[in-house]
């Protein structure tokens, strides 16, 4: 009886230890899972590390490493995640804009640009600083953010093509454009606006009135 009943104890014990590890697998896409739990970390300000985004994801402390042997490697996926929405926006907002058109074209980029850094400050940060890892360790992205500044370069050569731009040395209107998204969107980053007497609400409508004027000061009569 003894030998009868110890098959049924052998096979109790590791169902039990293994539910946990099998759950923790049981996600459509753990590596998905992972990623939108460390956003919604930095999102709200919180510590990010692959141990505290498998908690936040409710897997097990040791699933996650398949994916992100560091946090190294779960912030350049973050990163790489954030850069396409990043990217989604933009290209949607200039797939509306004439494409004949250049300087209304980087009108739209520029909104996008903002509009999306604005909405999703966590994110931007991601994408626009060294705060959570080494962007030059993330091929995928220093390629993303070299070509959106590619971009805005092109944009603005086919205006100066077509005789639409002052006359002025090309590359600083091209630095100067890149300079304003970018410094715009760090001031609202960084809360300097209600210092400049902007209230929050009255911020998406300054940024469609700074970028209106800096076109208004590089396009010919």
């Amino acid at each position: 009886m003894l030998e009868g009943r110890m098959p049924a104890r052998q096979t109790s014990r590791p169902r039990a230890r293994q539910t946990p590890k099998a759950r923790s697998y049981h996600h459509g896409d753990l590596r998905r899972v992972l990623i939108d739990a460390a956003l919604q970390l930095a999102a709200e300000g919180a510590e990010v590390s692959v141990r505290e985004a498998a908690r936040r994801a409710a897997v097990s402390p040791g699933a996650p490493f398949r994916h992100f042997p560091n946090r190294d490697a779960l912030m350049a996926a973050v990163a790489g995640e954030a850069q396409r929405r990043f990217r989604a926006e933009i290209e949607g907002a200039m797939g509306e804009a004439p494409v004949a058109d250049p300087l209304g074209r980087f009108r739209a980029f520029g909104l996008a640009y903002l509009r999306w850094a604005m909405r999703n400050p966590a994110h931007f940060e991601i994408i626009s600083t060294g705060r959570y890892f080494a962007h030059g360790s993330s091929a995928e992205l220093t390629r993303d953010n070299a070509e959106l500044i590619a971009l805005t370069e092109r944009i603005l050569a086919e205006a100066a093509e077509q005789g639409l731009l002052r006359p002025a040395d090309l590359k600083r209107i091209q630095i100067a454009g890149r300079a304003l998204v970018y410094g715009f969107a760090r001031m609202n980053l960084d809360g300097h606006f209600p210092r400049w007497g902007v209230e929050e609400g009255e911020i998406e409508r300054m940024a469609e009135g700074v970028i209106d004027l800096f076109i208004a000061g590089i396009a010919k009569p």
